[in-house]
């Protein structure tokens, strides 16, 4: 486990995925740490994205076997604009993206601890959830 905490949260982003956003188990990831602001429509909004270690989730900087569970809740979407707003709050696939959620599962998988539990989200918007699953070798 690093630093104690049981939970890793790969690609947090600004931990809308979490009740709690200060879990004291759980270790929050990202590769940005930034205040975000955007027009939308009417509105300025602010995000802010504060993980407690930079890094991306296909390099994870941790060892083998370390968390009892890992969230990979990663970018879901492709055709946004580089600078909308959605893609300034939850990231855009790149155009490599099947092999950037390869690397990610792969990198999940093996920080995640013998018989722990992987917790994967993922919008079908766009892409659908069998055509992810058919490029990783795992099973849900």
């Amino acid at each position: 486990m690093e630093n104690g905490k049981l939970i890793l949260d790969a690609c947090c982003g600004s931990r809308m995925f979490w009740f709690d956003k200060y879990n004291p188990l759980a270790l929050f990831v990202d590769k940005r740490s930034e205040t975000l602001t955007a027009k939308d429509r009417d509105k300025i909004r602010i995000i802010e994205i504060r993980p407690d270690i930079v890094a991306d989730f296909t390099n994870l900087p941790f060892e083998d076997s370390s968390f009892y569970m890992v969230v990979f809740d990663p970018p879901h979407l492709k055709t946004l604009g580089k600078t909308s707003w959605m893609a300034k709050k939850y990231g855009r696939l790149p155009d490599n993206w099947q092999e950037m959620i390869k690397s990610g599962f792969d990198e999940c998988m093996r920080v995640l601890k013998p018989n722990g539990t992987l917790v994967f989200k993922w919008s079908e918007s766009e892409i659908k959830v069998n055509e992810v699953l058919s490029i990783i070798p795992y099973k849900p």
